[in-house]
């Protein structure tokens, strides 16, 4: 399949540059991947769509505030944006000035930090402090809201880009799907009979980054780290053994099970994955997703396509632009059954 088959039109006044005031204000689109039949519903709706016996899987990474902007010593502008912290005082970070980084370039940051160019390693820049990277970035960096939300960051957004039940630092950008809850909105779903599990998958920035070859299978992921805790592998194996629907609140949680699923079962533990989920991938864990709406022609729009069907896909999202509905990481949400060609044996669910 080609990249223009995942294109949409978008007007630009949908994309949302603020959170609503309130978490679970927001709008559901409901779309049944068996028939494409679409429902217009408020986020305070999901617990309709949800069964008892159901599993809901979280993903409980925290964003870093990961974008520093510095000078170079030759006296140029730049902007750090880390990606991942790999010693104490190194980093992996994409990086923008007027020109190339070259190794050795010395870059000055807020409060007197000092970074140098150790080289490139996977499209990254390694970067080496002159001080403790983790702490110096909690400390001085701001939250490394999207680039299509064309504003900086404020102070709203260091609560805001980040789910209520953030706990592990790691990621550098939200995994979004998440963001609509608030903690009454968990406990009422644990009141109506649904359990809730969590795992972690560091989000990195290449989750914004376009493809950049017209055939989509030709597409290389970036990798993420991520830990599947035994209690969640022991919960989807109890979900599975009475009957209900293991549901991944987000395509990061997506990945994360369909990438470590042996034999149709979760193994607890820590990693990397590249997995790229596209039309043809048979789903043996997840059996329904809840997401935001994703940009065109991207990965994660891709994933959402195999799990429901292109056209059906795309429909509902023609759909949500003629209904006004709210697009990307600030926006509304999506709550997706399968279609269920794409379910293997051990994933179809009743």
């Amino acid at each position: 399949m080609r990249r223009a088959d995942f294109a949409y039109p978008l007007p630009q006044e949908l994309i949302a540059q603020h959170p609503l005031p309130e978490r679970a204000a927001s709008r559901l689109l409901f779309l049944d991947g068996g028939s494409g039949a679409l429902q217009d519903l408020r986020f305070a709706d999901l617990g309709t769509l949800l069964r008892p016996g159901d599993l809901l899987v979280l993903n409980d990474t925290r964003v870093v505030p990961a974008r520093l902007r510095g000078r170079k010593a030759s006296g140029g502008s730049c902007e750090i944006l880390l990606e991942r912290i790999i010693g104490e005082r190194r980093i992996l970070a994409q990086a923008r000035a007027s020109k190339r980084f070259r190794p050795g370039t010395e870059i000055h940051l807020p409060e007197g930090a000092r970074a140098v160019v150790i080289g490139r390693q996977d499209g990254l820049y390694e970067f080496e402090l002159d001080r403790a990277a983790f702490d110096y970035f909690e400390r001085h960096g701001s939250m490394p809201l999207p680039p299509y939300i064309d504003r900086e960051a404020g102070a709203a957004d260091s609560e805001r880009y980040q789910t209520v039940y953030a706990d592990a630092p790691g990621a550098v950008a939200a995994p979004t799907a998440g963001l609509h809850f608030d903690r009454p909105a968990l406990a009422s779903l644990e009141r109506a009979g649904i359990t809730i599990a969590k795992l972690t998958l560091h989000v990195g920035a290449g989750t914004f980054q376009p493809l950049r070859v017209d055939q989509i299978d030709q597409h290389r992921m970036h990798a993420e780290r991520y830990r599947i805790p035994q209690e969640t592998a022991a919960a989807i194996a109890a979900t599975r053994a009475r009957g209900g629907r293991v549901v991944a609140v987000g395509t990061t949680v997506v990945r994360t099970l369909e990438a470590t699923a042996g034999a149709g079962a979760i193994v607890a533990g820590a990693g990397e994955t590249d997995i790229f989920i596209r039309p043809g991938h048979r789903f043996t864990v997840v059996d329904a997703l809840l997401t935001n709406f994703h940009l065109p022609e991207s990965t994660l729009l891709i994933l959402v396509a195999a799990f429901a069907g292109r056209e059906r896909v795309l429909a509902a999202y023609h759909h949500a632009i003629s209904r006004r509905y709210r697009f990307f990481s600030y926006g509304d949400a999506m709550f997706v059954t399968p279609d269920p060609a794409v379910l293997h044996s051990r994933g179809a669910r009743p």
